[in-house]
């Protein structure tokens, strides 16, 4: 079982219900084609050059390759027993892309740390 993270770039003012929306209609296949997000993909470029989803090594955080990247989001598995400083190193790159971070297991949103008050 994988650890599933995913980090939105969605309109400023966007609250964590209008994340969880845009997770519910990426579920249910619902995907606009639109032209990527930079933050999406600022993000994308940040993360994979530290942690390459594209013929990753043995000790790999991915459980699921190549990572589900769309034009508002990056989706991320990770195995159960990565260590923390990936955990760490995708809330940072979250924020400094102004990305919200869902956790999966239990629905939290987390704003990046410039929207908190």
């Amino acid at each position: 079982m994988s650890f599933d993270l995913s980090v939105w770039a969605l309109a400023d003012g966007a609250t964590p219900e209008d994340v969880r929306g845009a997770v519910q209609r990426c579920r249910q296949g619902q995907h606009q084609d639109r032209h990527p997000d930079p933050r999406v993909v600022g993000f994308y470029r940040a993360i994979t050059a530290t942690y390459p989803d594209r013929h990753p090594g043995p000790d790999t955080p991915w459980a699921v390759t190549p990572l589900h990247a769309a034009h508002d989001h990056v989706e991320l598995n990770l195995h159960p027993t990565c260590e923390d400083q990936v955990l760490l190193d995708i809330e940072r790159l979250a924020g400094e892309h102004g990305l919200m971070l869902f956790d999966a297991q239990d629905g939290t949103v987390y704003p990046p740390p410039a929207r908190l008050p």
